[in-house]
């Protein structure tokens, strides 16, 4: 009998975003600090009969085939030779769409199942190589450490030391925002000369630090579209959080709160007052790895 291989796979608040110029490949450069949280989705992987299968629950994310926990075991087969069969199973607790990087995670959990399931190292360059080629994001889900800067398109990754766990309150309104469209709208409000850039990204040391710190280049932009997300943001403040933003290009945002009952009792609240998923959340002090399930 094939052993199956287990993992969270965890979403990501970015903590700050600076989005700078436009590649020659057609890419952004960014600049951003990574943070994982324990907001996960499920995934297990077996080897066995040939072909690739997936099965997901918990949520609708389109055809199998375009998923990128499939594409990620497609990836795998062609770069490391593989010749048995994949069975993943996706359990999805993560919005999809959101700025929570969840499809980046379920990719990266299937990488490493497989790499687990067939004693490939975790620094093995092929990986890292493949994680990259899936997505900006998807490095980062393979890497050191839950809290890292990220650089390039997002894969060049410095992982930094791990701050203590800290409290979050989730909150993803009823909106979607195209990735492509949010690039492109900021690209028009900095050529008409309204919206410059945040500095440079400092290396926190603490959580006050990251306080200090947080931005997004997306954010206004975004609420400028989508007003659900600057309710969020408000009802967020309002509910006590010590700041609030948004999480990649949207539509989810975050705000820290100072203990475990404040960040549950805000969920609750605002879950009453919004009518939206609102999710209490604790960053990570390490990311998970696979296990035999």
């Amino acid at each position: 009998m094939s052993v199956t291989a287990r993992v969270a796979a965890p979403a990501k608040v970015n903590l700050r975003l600076r989005v700078l110029g436009r590649r020659v490949d057609g890419y952004h450069e960014i600049d951003t600090l990574f943070q994982a949280i324990d907001l996960a989705d499920e995934v297990s992987v077996r080897l066995g009969e040939p072909g690739i299968r997936l099965q997901v629950s918990g949520a609708d994310v389109g055809p199998v085939t375009e998923n990128l926990a499939y594409r990620a075991a497609e990836r795998f087969a062609a770069d490391f030779g593989l010749v048995d069969g994949v069975d993943i199973t996706l359990v999805k607790h993560v919005p999809a769409g959101a700025g929570l990087g969840g499809g980046s995670s379920d990719a990266a959990a299937v990488l490493s199942c497989l790499a687990f399931l067939l004693g490939v190292g975790a620094h093995d360059a092929r990986l890292t190589e493949s994680a990259a080629v899936l997505g900006s994001d998807v490095p980062f889900f393979l890497g050191e450490s839950p809290l890292a800067r990220g650089r390039g398109r997002g894969e060049r990754l410095d992982p930094l030391r791990p701050l203590p766990s800290a409290d979050l309150v989730i909150v993803s309104p009823p909106v979607h925002v195209a990735t492509a469209g949010a690039y492109a709208a900021l690209a028009a409000a900095r050529r008409g000369g309204t919206l410059e850039p945040a500095g440079e990204t400092p290396m926190p040391r603490g959580w006050a630090d990251v306080a200090a710190c947080a931005a997004n280049d997306f954010q206004s932009i975004i609420v400028g579209r989508h007003p659900e997300v600057g309710r969020a943001l408000g009802a967020l403040t309002s509910a006590g959080a010590t700041f609030a933003m948004m999480s990649g290009s949207g539509s989810s945002v975050f705000g820290m709160f100072a203990s475990r009952d404040a960040a549950a009792r805000a969920a609750g609240l605002l879950t009453q007052q919004l009518g939206w998923p609102c999710r209490a959340a604790r960053t990570l002090e390490r990311l998970p790895a696979p296990a035999v399930g």
